[in-house]
């Protein structure tokens, strides 16, 4: 495809996969607002691509923070497969057990849940904890998240789409969950898909996509890339990785 473009006028970040390091969040905002007003006046949109919650320790605070700067900045969030597990875990029971399991303890301890009481609960219990625990503005919010965001020739999306599918047929298993069929897949999508989901060490830019995961909760290093036109640049930070 030609080189991918932004409408004239618009300016567009977004920013991988969060997984509750509000500490990298805020430090990456902070980046990214003194390097828009630096470019001086456009139509700036901050696109989230998903995966706001678990593996980190501050997930309920992630979403307090991103809520907090979509009353300051037009902001699009995307849910990822993590937000998803989170919203289902509610009603499914085999969705808590691979929620807990894939990051979501974190998640619970950070809406205050007591670590003895978490050690000692059974599913069962967790389960009809989660109301009382997890407040209904942060699951409306969640709740109210895209499934994909197009902007000029580029999509974002969480993980990725199914090739050769049309975008508007894609299925929501593909587009928060799909790995190889979409990362190996080298055609033309006709847009420049930007995503998250597959960590790499650095951002992953081929022909065709740009994975900007850069495993924030364990890295330190939150990435965001910059768009204006058929520019493209890239922002992160370089802390520590914050784990106990």
């Amino acid at each position: 495809m030609p080189q991918p473009a932004v409408p004239a006028g618009q300016r567009v970040y977004a920013i991988g996969d969060i997984h509750g390091r509000r500490d990298l969040f805020e430090e990456l905002v902070a980046l990214i607002e003194a390097d828009d007003a630096a470019r001086g006046t456009a139509q700036t949109t901050i696109v989230l691509l998903g995966d706001l919650v678990d593996r980190g320790p501050d997930s309920a605070s992630v979403l307090e923070a991103a809520m907090a700067l979509r009353n300051r900045k037009p902001l699009r969030v995307i849910a990822g497969n993590h937000e998803e597990m989170l919203l289902l875990a509610f009603e499914k029971r085999e969705v808590l057990r691979a929620f807990i399991t894939y990051g979501g303890r974190e998640t619970l301890l950070s809406y205050g849940l007591d670590r003895d009481a978490y050690n000692e609960a059974t599913l069962d219990e967790l389960q009809e904890m989660l109301p009382a625990l997890i407040p209904e503005h942060h699951l409306a919010f969640m709740r109210a998240m895209e499934n994909q965001v197009r902007i000029g020739d580029y999509l974002f999306v969480h993980a990725g789409i199914r090739p050769g599918v049309d975008l508007e047929l894609q299925r929501l298993s593909d587009l928060r969950w799909i790995r190889s069929e979409f990362l190996e897949d080298k055609r033309d999508h006709g847009v420049m898909v930007i995503h998250g989901h597959t960590i790499t060490e650095a951002v992953d830019e081929r022909a065709n996509r740009i994975g900007i995961d850069t495993g924030a909760y364990a890295s330190g290093v939150l990435t965001a890339v910059g768009l204006e036109g058929t520019a493209r640049w890239y922002l992160g930070t370089l802390g520590d990785s914050g784990l106990e």
